[in-house]
């Protein structure tokens, strides 16, 4: 869990798929052994994928806390100015949840996302999306009894 540390970056992959890359700040607090109180920062970097991906980017901006869950991806390249291998650790969201309430500019709720339970189907333009929910605890879901 932590802050935006820039804007969301939207862009779309030639086959039409949505990707965002976001930087978060993540802020530790603990007491070290004479008691005293420390803290720390850490700066990672995401990458939401599809719906997810432009739920963060229509509604975050630079500063918003959010919450991610996901896999940890190691990147590699040759840097063109030096010759010298790159490595880059970054997290690959699997979910995520807004954090939070309304904001006043926009006037939208945000709602839990879990990327997962991602559907095809867009909603009219003239509303908003309602983010997907996992079948298995949506309560608007027609099979909500396992078994008779």
């Amino acid at each position: 869990m932590g802050n935006l540390t820039r804007e969301p970056e939207l862009r779309w992959t030639p086959n039409g798929k949505a990707v965002c890359e976001i930087g978060m700040a993540i802020n530790r607090e603990w007491r070290n052994d004479k008691d005293e109180k420390m803290s720390d920062v850490i700066f990672v970097d995401v990458t939401l994928w599809g719906k997810a991906g432009e739920a963060v980017a229509e509604y975050l901006k630079k500063g918003d806390p959010i919450f991610v869950n996901g896999r940890l991806q190691m990147d590699s390249w040759t840097d063109k100015a030096t010759g010298q291998k790159r490595t880059k650790l970054k997290v690959v969201a699997e979910g995520f949840q807004f954090i939070g309430g309304k904001r006043q500019e926009d006037g939208e709720e945000r709602e839990r996302y879990d990327q997962k339970a991602e559907r095809n189907e867009r909603p009219p333009a003239n509303r908003p999306a309602r983010p997907p929910v996992d079948p298995d605890l949506d309560p608007e879901s027609e099979d909500d009894i396992p078994f008779n």
